[in-house]
């Protein structure tokens, strides 16, 4: 009885310096949301092309013009706030369920740490919008991306490095086929992000 009673101390006592460490409330359904968003948006990527009477799956090399390399960043900057706003709510949700709070030190600590190569990852994305290396944004974007994971993964749950490595070597292959970005786009930031929140979701929530 008395290990029993030692051992139980001793798992809440773990878990409250987990909680005091790491940003927890974390919902493996926003992956899976942001995941669904991303395919959709890469549905309708899909259809401006058509409409641009660009035939994505012809075998050959996609070049985009400049202005619907413009159309296209749009879309994925929508695509990113609905991305977010989802995530803010089921995180919301499932903090307000177990009674923490979802704003604290670990979280600006998170934000931080993931901002820093996310931010950089925009600006360079931009640069290579501003100079048309057009089909160098895909890639780039899930290697900041992924890094940004990576590095934001000692104030959260440590699946969340998986993923961030998954996205970085994604990124890294689809540096070697440029033209088919969307085709990785919707890989990464879709299927991964479905594959990796339902996991998080049947581990976590």
């Amino acid at each position: 009885m008395e290990s029993k009673n030692y051992q139980d101390e001793l798992a809440h006592i773990r878990q409250m310096m987990e909680r005091s460490s790491r940003f927890i409330s974390l919902s493996g359904l926003s992956g899976v949301v942001a995941g669904i968003v991303a395919l959709l948006g890469s549905v309708y990527v899909y259809f401006i092309f058509q409409r641009e009477g660009v035939d994505y799956f012809d075998g050959e090399r996609n070049i985009y013009t400049p202005a619907l390399a413009q159309e296209l960043f749009f879309v994925a900057l929508v695509i990113l706030v609905l991305a977010i706003s989802s995530g803010y709510i089921f995180t919301a949700r499932k903090s307000k369920k177990k009674n923490l709070k979802i704003w604290d030190s670990i979280t600006k600590k998170l934000l931080f740490n993931f901002a820093i190569p996310l931010v950089a990852g925009g600006f360079f994305c931009i640069a290579l919008w501003y100079h048309r290396y057009f089909p160098l944004i895909a890639p780039s974007m899930l290697i900041f991306y992924g890094l940004a994971l990576i590095n934001a993964e000692r104030y959260t749950l440590s699946d969340v490095k998986y993923l961030g490595i998954s996205e970085v070597v994604l990124g890294i292959i689809a540096l070697f086929w440029l033209g088919w970005g969307l085709i990785f786009w919707a890989i990464g930031f879709g299927f991964l992000h479905i594959f990796y929140g339902i996991l998080m979701y049947r581990k976590y929530d």
